[in-house]
């Protein structure tokens, strides 16, 4: 069975940073595309980030281009998103998956986790 983990999320200052790590079992990332998400109140989930198998290839979506960088250790089996200039609208839950295409978009997911949450203060 498929789990995923998700960790790192917390209260963060606007401009600070956050490092979120997923780690899946059951699952070896490196034969999937793997991505992070988010979800803020009263808001759909929306893609952040996606990473192809060998990390070679990445998506970003508008808003955090320039501030978040993803990157895998498919030694280790995890996924992180560092997330720099934080600011409010950041603040979400946070999720990671394994995609069943290269379509970076919640759709794609093949699992979810229980997210981890990010808050960031003005």
């Amino acid at each position: 069975q498929v789990q995923v983990v998700e960790s790192g999320g917390g209260l963060s200052q606007a401009g600070g940073s956050l490092r979120l790590s997923c780690t899946a079992s059951g699952l070896s990332i490196d034969a999937v595309t793997m991505g992070w998400f988010r979800q803020a109140p009263g808001k759909e989930r929306e893609e952040v980030s996606c990473i192809d198998q060998r990390g070679l290839g990445t998506y970003y979506t508008s808003s955090v281009k320039g501030r978040f960088t993803i990157s895998r250790d498919n030694a280790k089996n995890t996924l992180y998103l560092q997330m720099n200039g934080l600011k409010p609208e950041d603040t979400a839950m946070y999720y990671c998956a394994p995609l069943q295409s290269i379509a970076c978009h919640p759709s794609a997911a093949r699992y979810w986790g229980q997210g981890t949450q990010v808050t960031v203060s003005s």
